[in-house]
């Protein structure tokens, strides 16, 4: 039942993507949009940082071996498949699905449902916490200057790469940074509200998703999107999940992690945000090709869930039977 509950949002993506396809917005009402998507995720990370405590962080920062590995999982084991990707080139796609591909691979890792697979299947909550979201604080950082040296999008790298990580900040990071520090005033609150932070999230999701949709449909995106095009995408993720993965099980056990650190390591060092990924491409990309390039990163998103809930199940059921 976990799996289902949290496969829901395919179902409401899946519904924004076709309004968006029958009813694009644009016109006068465009800024007005942009401006409120921007303030639905302002809040959505303002309560991530008021939601972590320092408890959290002290209790799971002991574990800096298993912190380490998941880093390197993050943004060196992935962005390496990217590099494969951009050289191999196995199929004739559209050159922005590759660079969906790219950027999926330098994003940080998710937050909610990292620490919420980590405790289905009884791992070390603590450190799920404190590595899932070091992995989105330094995200803000490494992901654009990853995205820039692998792509070569500008000449001017530093100059540029400067800029993206100044409106990441601003739009991210100091939300995240406010709410935290206001934690003294608020947790009472904020910790008996675990719903709104979900329904925060998902509606931050699915507003910049019509978004990027709408302007992809004007710019008639389903002319480089057909049947092939999908199952190459679905097919591609679930290969670079199952790598990932796979690497991530190997080094766990030639580490000799726990059990408990072990599923740590799974669920947060083989995962991609999709609530950092999509305000993050509205910054990176031009708005005309982010309905192309996060496709990946919302088919990889679909498939991370299933598969890692699936994995959940499994350690639960495992340990029961000890």
């Amino acid at each position: 039942m976990f799996f289902l509950r949290f496969d829901s949002i395919i179902i409401k993506l899946i519904i924004t993507v076709v309004f968006a396809n029958f009813f694009p917005i644009q016109g006068k009402y465009l800024n007005l949009f942009k401006w409120f998507t921007t303030l639905a995720i302002a809040f959505l990370f303002f309560m991530h940082g008021a939601k972590l405590s320092h408890q959290k962080i002290i209790a799971g920062s002991s574990h800096w071996r298993l912190h380490l590995w998941i880093i390197c999982s993050t943004f060196i084991i992935f962005p390496l498949i990217g590099i494969l990707i951009i050289w191999w080139h196995p199929l004739n796609l559209n050159n922005e699905i590759y660079t969906g591909f790219i950027y999926l691979c330098i994003l940080p890792a998710t937050v909610q449902s990292s620490i919420a697979l980590t405790s289905i299947a009884g791992g070390n909550v603590a450190a799920a916490v404190c590595s899932a979201s070091t992995s989105s604080f330094i995200g803000v950082f490494i992901s654009p200057l990853l995205l820039n040296i692998i792509m070569n999008i500008h000449k001017d790298l530093t100059n540029n790469t400067l800029e993206q990580i100044t409106k990441i900040i601003m739009q991210l990071l100091l939300p995240f940074v406010l709410g935290h520090f206001s934690r003294r005033w608020i947790s009472y609150w904020i910790e008996r509200k675990d719903n709104l932070i979900n329904k925060t999230d998902q509606i931050s999701i699915l507003l910049i998703v019509y978004l990027a949709f709408s302007e992809a449909v004007i710019n008639r995106i389903w002319q480089h999107v057909d049947i092939r095009t999908f199952l190459c995408i679905l097919i591609g993720s679930i290969l670079i999940l199952c790598t990932v993965l796979s690497i991530n099980f190997i080094v766990s056990r030639l580490f000799r992690f726990n059990r408990a650190e072990e599923i740590v390591v799974l669920f947060c060092g083989s995962k991609k945000s999709l609530a950092n990924g999509i305000p993050m491409a509205n910054i990176l990309f031009p708005i005309s090709s982010v309905g192309m390039i996060v496709l990946p990163l919302m088919i990889f998103h679909q498939v991370q869930l299933l598969v890692c809930s699936f994995l959940a199940r499994k350690y639960r059921i495992h340990k029961k039977s000890q």
